[in-house]
């Protein structure tokens, strides 16, 4: 049996004496430490307050963190805005990045379910005229696990600082889709894994398609009512804004740090261009983990990999292992927000967190030995 849930609330560090003025370099002060911590069974707590204590700091302004199954934890550190220092907001709503993917893939294999798609139709099949005859055909399940062969598409700006000039441009999904059939296949459908966007891309379109409906109403009606989702959306067309409550997000660019919160992500679509908040996350893991959202058998095709060399991505799903145990997850990111949700299989264990990263576009290993390794230690 597993032990009583309690709640372990951690105070939230703030760090109020940020200098004043521009955003360049900003003279952090020393981080203070967190006021309580309770211990509960299960997670390592201290590993997990010290991972937020200290923040704001040169590598991140603020984290949010949830972590359940046996045992649970909340932390809340860092600034919601560096300008001001007021407190990071617990609930705030943030950029989820390529966790949208698990969305995505969830809309899809309930089609599946529905007898509405057959995950070994093809792309040329319900979506005809979109590939051009250099193709082979490519089925809906290997764009769900990445093994499609379509070249990525274009976008604004490989880098952050390269981006960012170009913040507030437009390039439709449509567009980035044309160019990259434009550039013929990578490889040979189902014989290599390449993670990219452009096959959530494809995905997007075809949920549209076969729905009659906008992805956006899709994901709405699918997922994010059912689980309670009430914070989650997407942004309306080229909309660069954050809507309701959020902590800023920054990145360092020519050593200044700059705020790069409002950002048209329209290119991302159904790929990456989600806003959540780390509540609302923690609902659709349990609730995709636990079969509420996806039905069994089209639930194991996020649980199992396809037979291609050093394969690590089922549909949406990336497998990792940490300290002996297998977990399952998705990472995210786009300028200013590092997100990640994961769990085992069982449940057992689950982590939410949404750190607003000065390098969110990073590797994103040292994100992750800080604030996601912690969480499985035990």
């Amino acid at each position: 049996m597993r032990p009583t849930r309690r709640s372990v609330l951690l105070a939230t560090v703030v760090v109020t004496a940020l200098a004043a003025g521009p955003l360049a370099a900003p003279a952090f002060a020393a981080p203070a430490a967190p006021a309580s911590v309770r211990a509960t069974a299960g997670p390592d707590t201290e590993a997990l307050a010290a991972a937020i204590a200290g923040l704001p700091d040169h590598d991140a302004t603020a984290a949010l963190l949830r972590v359940g199954g046996d045992g649970t934890w909340r932390g809340t550190a860092g600034v919601r805005d560096v300008r001001t220092g007021a407190p990071a907001l617990e609930n705030g709503r943030f950029r989820a990045g390529s966790v949208t993917k698990v969305v995505t893939a969830s809309i899809v294999l309930q089609l599946a379910a529905e007898g509405r798609i057959d995950l070994d139709g093809t792309v040329q099949q319900y979506l005809p005229g979109l590939l051009t005859e250099d193709f082979e055909p490519i089925t809906v399940r290997q764009l769900l696990n990445y093994t499609s062969g379509l070249r990525s598409g274009p976008s604004l700006g490989d880098t952050v600082e390269d981006g960012y000039p170009h913040r507030f441009e437009t390039l439709t999904p449509r567009q980035v889709v044309a160019a990259s059939v434009a550039e013929g296949p990578a490889y040979a459908p189902g014989t290599r894994q390449s993670y990219d966007n452009i096959h959530y891309t494809v995905l997007g379109m075809l949920v549209e398609k076969v729905t009659g409906d906008s992805y956006a109403h899709q994901a709405a009606v699918r997922v994010f009512r059912p689980l309670g989702m009430r914070h989650s959306s997407f942004p309306a067309g080229a909309d660069p804004r954050i809507h309701g409550p959020h902590n800023r997000g920054y990145d360092w660019i020519d050593g200044k740090l700059v705020d790069v919160t409002d950002w048209n992500m329209s290119d991302r679509w159904a790929a990456g261009d989600l806003i959540s908040t780390t509540a609302d996350l923690e609902r659709l893991l349990v609730g995709l983990f636990g079969g509420r959202v996806v039905p069994e058998p089209q639930l194991q095709e996020m649980f199992t990999l396809p037979d291609v060399p050093g394969a690590r991505y089922g549909a949406a799903l990336e497998r990792f292992e940490v300290n002996g145990k297998v977990i399952w997850g998705k990472t995210g990111s786009r300028p200013g927000y590092a997100t990640v949700i994961a769990a085992t299989r069982d449940l057992s264990r689950t982590l939410v967190y949404s750190v607003d990263s000065t390098d969110a576009k990073g590797d994103g290993l040292a994100i992750a030995q800080r604030f996601a390794y912690p969480a499985f230690n035990r």
